[in-house]
């Protein structure tokens, strides 16, 4: 069980100090990669696990950093929780299981911990499974407004967000927080507005307030059906559409940002590149390939070609001045 595994490793630093992945390894009757992979899982949870390179390196704890079963806070206890799912099987059968370990080592807090980590153990999830693809050097979501979305889900608080939809712009909401979901590289708020469903990713988020209002949360929330449920309904709406395009190197992640896929990209010489993307459907690759201008040229496939040289052509004879 992954949880039991990230938990060994952890006291095993604690005991023995530094050791390397071989070391690790053996002693978990795991891979070395299976091992790198925990050491990843655990220091993006926030468990201070890092590398010392060289013939003796290996991996180490922080110096003064120590836990055990009975002395975990909360804090820690979520870290190990996140981790855990952090790479668990895709398979939502798994989940049970996962969650089964999980509790044993929440059980193991202080009762006035208790309540807390639990209660936070329902509202955080990772996936592997994204609402899109995820593209390679989008920004990290900013660190304050992730802890303060964080802290409003852990308190069950209210949230009201600056948050810019896809097209639109960015305006005020007053949503109730159910959950924090972390897949594909992406952080999602999972949240109600009026009651109605809503999910928000964080890195649209521009402002964020905690209110001093409970949120209005559904008592029994499985966090994992209730994501699958969302990122379903979600997919359905989509009817790709496969765009060839020629873009400036400089207008590139403006443009890959847009895109639900990468599936090609190739220099295209003098600056330009030659990309294949996929998009939710024809309008919306025009709108987006519109907003870039002389930065990107559509190559294919036609109806997309069409739909911008007729909007072009319409802003040219709005534009166009006439003799009087």
């Amino acid at each position: 069980m992954r949880a039991d595994r990230l938990l060994s490793l952890v006291l095993l630093l604690q005991q023995r100090g530094r050791m390397s992945a071989a070391a690790l390894a053996r002693e978990l009757e795991v891979s070395t990669r299976t091992v790198l992979r925990d050491v990843e899982a655990l220091s993006t949870a926030g468990v201070p696990v890092y590398a010392e390179r060289g013939r003796h390196g290996g991996f180490a704890l922080l110096p003064g950093y120590s836990t055990d079963l009975t002395g975990l806070t909360s804090d820690e206890a979520l870290a190990l929780l996140v981790a855990g799912s952090r790479a668990a099987s895709p398979d939502p059968g798994m989940a049970p299981a996962l969650a089964s370990a999980m509790r044993k080592v929440v059980a193991a807090l202080p009762q006035q911990q208790r309540d807390s980590a639990t209660r936070a153990a329902g509202r955080i999830l990772v996936r592997r499974d994204g609402m899109i693809k995820p593209v390679d050097g989008r920004p990290a979501d900013d660190e304050a407004r992730m802890e303060a979305v964080r802290h409003a889900v852990f308190a069950g608080r209210r949230l009201r967000i600056r948050y810019a939809a896809t097209g639109e712009e960015s305006r005020w909401r007053t949503v109730d927080p159910v959950g924090l979901v972390h897949a594909r590289g992406r952080w999602y708020l999972l949240a109600t507005r009026d009651g109605a469903d809503r999910t928000y990713r964080l890195s649209r988020l521009q402002d964020v307030e905690e209110l001093d209002e409970p949120a209005d949360r559904p008592t029994g929330v499985d966090l994992e059906l209730l994501w699958e449920e969302r990122r379903t309904r979600f997919m359905a709406g989509f009817r790709d559409v496969t765009a060839v395009v020629r873009v400036r190197e400089t207008a590139r992640a403006a443009l890959v940002e847009r895109a639900r896929e990468v599936r090609a990209e190739r220099p295209d010489g003098h600056g330009w590149l030659r990309l294949e993307f996929v998009f939710s459907d024809v309008d919306y690759a025009t709108a987006m390939i519109w907003a870039l201008g002389p930065d990107v040229e559509a190559l294919d496939p036609e109806p997309l070609r069409t739909a911008l040289a007729e909007r072009a052509a319409a802003t040219a004879r709005r534009y166009t001045a006439t003799d009087p």
